[in-house]
């Protein structure tokens, strides 16, 4: 596979997994501001998602509807969703015969609905929550597509190291930015907290199944170490494993070493810890070294397969 195609399908799908993380974020927020509307804040969904200014922070925290119009339809935000949505197809178009027909119609489908002025509207006028589950749905009809269209060869490989890249890359920044507001204090237990914080990552019926009561340990536990929970930096790291395998040749034996190398030792450091031991070690430190050796293989990939120095 040429590396241009292969880094184009790796970035679509890395763009479709943060539009997926952003939007389940902003549904589950929005929740949250409606039970505490006095002590809430925007802010942690800003600094996770975007590059905004502190000032420029302070001046909308406060406002949801500016938020959620900021965060899906603003086009001077780099990493809104309309934006998000436009890097991801025209990362589509250039690669259309190397993805099915009906993946590029369910990404030009989400494109049109994304850059339609009516959804500023209802943003503006209209129950947020019943707006974004519209945008969710089109996500998983994207990740549903995918999955029942696409071929197990080497196309499908970069698309699934993209998103799990991706995925990781975000559970640790949302812990980071959760536990950051609490000053990483894990004896705090308000459960309200920690409910709305694993909706928005899909992770509260798993938690109530595996755990009994809300703590702070059995979150971070949950979300870095379970490898039964489909956003876990571990689950992720194990997939991505997984499918660099696939894309391993003779030609690119060193390549593969490379890459392999870097995801083996972020793995390692999970797999060898505990949330007492992540606690003692320092949450933020352990998450920092985590989301160095991340970006440090998203470079690493740049280099070794998109030929980027």
């Amino acid at each position: 596979m040429l590396s241009r195609v292969a880094e184009s399908l790796y970035w679509m799908s890395r763009y479709m997994e943060r539009s997926d993380g952003i939007l389940r974020m902003l549904k589950m927020n929005y929740a949250y501001s409606q039970d505490d509307p006095t002590d809430f804040s925007w802010r942690p969904v800003l600094k996770i998602f975007t590059y905004i200014e502190d000032k420029q922070a302070e001046e909308i925290e406060q406002d949801q509807r500016l938020v959620l119009k900021y965060m899906v339809t603003d086009r001077e935000n780099p990493n809104s969703l309309l934006n998000i949505i436009t890097k991801a197809r025209e990362n589509a178009r250039s690669v259309q015969e190397h993805i099915t027909k009906e993946l590029w119609q369910c990404l030009n489908e989400f494109f049109h609905l994304v850059r339609d002025q009516s959804l500023v509207e209802l943003l503006e006028r209209e129950d947020p929550i019943t707006v974004l589950d519209v945008l969710i749905r089109q996500c998983a009809i994207y990740y549903g597509t995918a999955d029942i269209t696409m071929s197990r060869g080497e196309g499908n490989s970069f698309m699934n190291i993209g998103k799990y890249l991706e995925r990781a890359l975000q559970s640790a920044n949302i812990l980071d930015v959760k536990f950051s507001d609490l000053k990483y204090d894990l004896e705090s237990a308000d459960p309200t907290y920690w409910k709305y914080l694993l909706l928005s990552i899909s992770g509260l019926e798993l938690y109530i199944k595996s755990y009994q009561g809300f703590d702070a340990k059995n979150v971070v536990e949950l979300i870095i170490l379970n490898n039964q929970f489909p956003r876990s930096m571990l689950y992720s790291l194990i997939r991505m494993h997984r499918y660099i395998e696939n894309i391993r040749t003779e030609k690119n034996l060193q390549s593969f070493n490379a890459i392999n190398f870097l995801i083996g030792r972020i793995s390692s450091t999970i797999q060898y810890s505990t949330s007492d031991s992540i606690t003692s070690y320092g949450l933020h430190r352990f998450l920092q070294e985590l989301k160095s050796g991340l970006n440090e293989t998203g470079t690493a990939f740049n280099v070794n397969y998109f030929r980027y120095s």
